[in-house]
C-alpha cells in the first residue's frame, strides 16, 4: 500500500483501539497517532510471529490490534490497570 493508505488505516486503527479500550487514550487526535504508530508496531510484531497482513482487512486487524497494544502498554506506564 502507499503511505496515504498506509495513514488512513493507522488513524482508522487508532480510532477502533480507542473503542475497544473504551475511551481510555489520549483523546481522538491522540488516538491517531497513536493508531498510526501501531499500525508499525503491529505489522513488525506479527511478522516477527510469521504472520503477515493480506488486504485491507487483514491490513486494519493488524493495525488495530497494535494500537490497541500500544494504548495498554501506555496505560501501564500511566499506572492504570488492563
Amino acid at each position: 500500500m502507499g503511505l496515504l493508505a498506509d495513514l488512513f488505516v493507522g488513524i482508522l486503527a487508532g480510532w477502533l483501539a480507542g473503542l475497544i479500550r473504551r475511551g481510555e487514550g489520549y483523546g481522538l487526535l491522540g488516538n491517531l497517532v497513536v493508531g498510526v504508530l501501531g499500525a508499525f508496531a503491529g505489522d513488525l510484531a506479527f511478522r516477527l510471529i510469521g504472520l503477515h497482513a493480506h488486504g485491507f482487512l487483514g491490513t486494519l486487524a493488524t493495525a488495530t490490534a497494535g494500537a490497541v497494544g500500544l494504548l495498554f502498554l501506555f496505560g501501564l506506564v500511566r499506572g492504570r490497570k488492563g
